[in-house]
């Protein structure tokens, strides 16, 4: 293109030079936008990790909106654990306590743990509802993996075997005898 530029510059006038001057010049704005684009196309994760959630190969072609989902991905070298508390004992928890959780894969583990925060936005899930919390590790075994599942208990204070045996049972009276009230 520079040499089709010169010879309009000889032949025609500098007004048709200035013309492709332009347009030369919109052309490598076009390319240099085009190649900010495709460097913010590129994924990086601000870690080291594992993909736990998300599966590009079933949206190829598909369009992708800003902002949208595409993975999620866990640390390698810390974990978040989330534990689904049921409403009726959401009131017994609160940040700071410990506990110990059991995962599926070695149930006769126990792996300390301490709450880190209440989400305060209730989910539903088989007919239940229930509050995620999150927990750190105190450690991580070298056998833990993203998305394992278990069952975890909470520290709480000491109480009554029948105050224990008793309270939802108590707490399902108590919420009857008042919708029924006037």
């Amino acid at each position: 293109m520079a040499a089709t530029h010169l010879e309009e510059m000889a032949t025609r006038g500098m007004s048709t030079a200035n013309i492709m001057r332009s347009q030369i010049k919109q052309v490598d704005a076009q390319l240099a936008l085009i190649d900010e684009q495709l460097s913010c196309t590129r994924l990086r994760a601000p870690f080291d990790g594992f993909v736990v959630d998300g599966d590009l190969s079933q949206r190829i072609g598909a369009s992708v909106e800003r902002g949208e989902e595409l993975f999620k991905i866990a640390p390698l070298d810390a974990y978040r654990v989330v534990l689904e508390v049921d409403e009726r004992d959401l009131a017994q928890i609160a940040p700071g306590q410990s506990g110990a959780l059991r995962l599926s894969t070695r149930p006769d583990t126990s792996i300390p743990y301490e709450v880190a925060r209440i989400t305060p936005i209730a989910e539903q899930s088989d007919g239940r509802n229930f509050f995620r919390v999150e927990a750190s590790l105190e450690t991580v075994p070298d056998w833990v993996a993203p998305s394992m599942e278990g069952a975890a208990r909470t520290v709480v204070e000491e109480r009554l075997v029948v105050k224990v045996w008793t309270r939802r049972f108590v707490d399902w009276l108590r919420m009857t005898w008042w919708r029924m009230q006037p």
